[in-house]
Parts: C-alpha cells; structure tokens; sequence
C-alpha cells in the first residue's frame, strides 16, 4: 500500500483543513494510507520521510527552516513525488528559492480576484489531462512566475481587464504542469483557491489523476 503525507497549514483564506481532507478522500479511495500532520517539522523525521511516496503540502505565506526545506526537498530528491494546488504549493515559502525551483513556480499576483476565466488543455494525449476539454473557473486566476523547463498541461489567457493592469492582455499562463526534481515528480495546478472550487469536475479529475502520477 503506497503511503501519502498530508501536511497542512499556513493562512486559513486557502481552508487548509477542508482541502487536505478532500484530498485524503480522493487517496483513501484510490488505496493509499494517507497520514496527516499540521507541522513542518514532520519534513524532519527521516524515517517517516522515507517510507513515504506522495507528500501532499498545504501551506500558504508560512516560513520554513533550513532544516525542515533540506528533509523535504531531498525526500523529493531522492523519488518521493509531491502534487499540490494553488498558494498551498507555490506561495508557501516566499523566501525559499530552493523550493520554488522544485515546484516550477511562484505566485506573483491573482488580478480581479474572484473571477470568471477559461483553462484550455493543451495536452490531450498526457495521461492527466487526456479526454478533459477545456472548462470554466469562478476564482482566482493565478499570475505566477514559471519554469521554462515545466511539462505544461493546461494553461490560462489574461484579459487585462481587471485593476487596470493592461499590460498583460493576451498573456498565456501555465495552470497545469509537471515536472521532474531529482528522483522524483512534481505535479501542480494553480487551480484550487478554496474547496468548493474542486467541485468542478475537471479540476477535480486533474488533481486525481496528478496525485496518482506523483507518487513514487
């Protein structure tokens, strides 16, 4: 039985709670032990480390030590798989340099908000995204800056029309991607700011199909 870490935290606008436990569901039913921890000194303990297959992080605006980045990031490394979604991945650790290289991206800003916006799939024959069309999103549309090196899934076009920021009109971002970190593989979406946005069955099915594809 594969075995997938949940850990959660960080600022409660992302509703770290109710997601990891929308994710364990989605795990537990595709058969893994799923285990839960609202520490990042749980990136410390080197055994539990090991015996892990898929770290699923759910941490928004935190800070990390260098001990606690260092016994993830070469978990990682070393063939352990990680997928997350949203700030719960790529704006967790501001600071940390290192771990954005790992994920393949950072949050930069989400203009408008919560707004109505298209992701188009761009790779039909990947096993994530195969047979998904294009679909709608009412919620933050994420700007970030990305990894030229990321495997791109699905992506999302800016308008420009939102806060007056017209300069990025017609701008085509990364929403869905993976990638490789050593050993190991990295799936993330910027899709995903709260819970409900999961009931839109194609980022639901992404996210699982993701999850499956990370782990080790």
């Amino acid at each position: 039985m594969k075995k997938a870490l949940i850990n959660w935290g960080g600022w409660d606008g992302h509703e770290p709670q109710a997601t990891a436990n929308m994710a364990a569901t989605i795990l537990k039913k595709e058969g893994f032990e799923v285990e839960f921890s609202h520490s990042l000194d749980t990136y410390l303990d080197t055994e539990k480390m090991r015996s892990t297959d898929l770290i699923v992080p759910i941490w928004t605006m935190s800070t990390i030590t260098p001990q606690q980045e260092k016994g993830l990031l070469e978990t990682i490394l070393s063939g352990a798989g990680i997928a997350g979604w949203h700030g719960g991945m790529c704006d967790s650790f501001r600071a940390n340099t290192e771990y954005q290289f790992m994920t393949g991206g950072q949050w930069v800003s989400h203009p408008g908000g919560i707004i109505d916006y298209t992701v188009n799939i761009v790779e039909h024959d990947d096993p994530i995204t195969r047979d998904i069309r294009d679909f709608k999103m009412h919620s933050e549309q994420y700007y970030m800056h990305v990894d030229p090196s990321n495997e791109v899934l699905a992506t999302t076009t800016f308008t420009g029309e939102q806060w007056g920021i017209h300069w990025i009109r017609g701008a085509i971002m990364p929403a869905v991607w993976k990638r490789r970190y050593g050993d190991g593989r990295v799936f993330y979406t910027s899709l995903g700011h709260v819970a409900k946005d999961f009931q839109v069955p194609e980022l639901a099915e992404i996210l699982r199909r993701g999850m499956l594809w990370a782990a080790r």
